[in-house]
């Protein structure tokens, strides 16, 4: 598989806006570990291969667990992860599954019950920005680097 196009010299402008979007995330509350699990699960379902090499590496660097990783894929059934971070899980999926069935009354409501309406907001920032990360890098078939 070929890289279509690279988008930051294709169109800089547009890749620059996106750029200013992940700084704004980077800078938002929410701890860094449950970021990269957002950007992780979201490029799974996406089948976004940049994505998943660039933040299961920068989730390790964290202290993310190799066990957690290999396990998050099937969060709902693995015994390592919180009720907080099943919550931030399943707000992940059903951003990036909008179109299925929006996000549900009860996915909201649970993680309200976790985090105040401004870290609500940075979560679904959070999971809106690697969306179209993962857009970008699917769609010009962006290749991970092989190291």
């Amino acid at each position: 598989m070929e890289t279509r196009l690279i988008m930051e010299k294709v169109n800089p402008k547009g890749y620059g806006g996106m750029l200013e979007l992940e700084k704004a995330q980077s800078a938002s509350s929410i701890d860094p570990i449950l970021k990269e699990l957002i950007k992780i699960r979201a490029s799974q379902l996406n089948g976004c291969a940049f994505c998943l090499n660039m933040h299961t590496k920068d989730a390790r660097k964290i202290g993310e667990t190799e066990q957690r990783l290999y396990a998050l894929n099937a969060w709902r059934e693995a015994p390592f992860f919180t009720d907080k971070e099943r919550a931030v899980l399943a707000l992940t999926e059903a951003v990036t599954l909008i179109a299925d069935e929006g996000v549900p009354d009860d996915v909201y409501g649970e993680v309200r019950k976790h985090f105040s309406e401004i870290e609500t907001a940075e979560l679904i920032m959070a999971a809106v920005t690697i969306n179209a990360w993962n857009r970008i890098a699917v769609s010009t078939r962006k290749m991970p680097p092989t190291d």
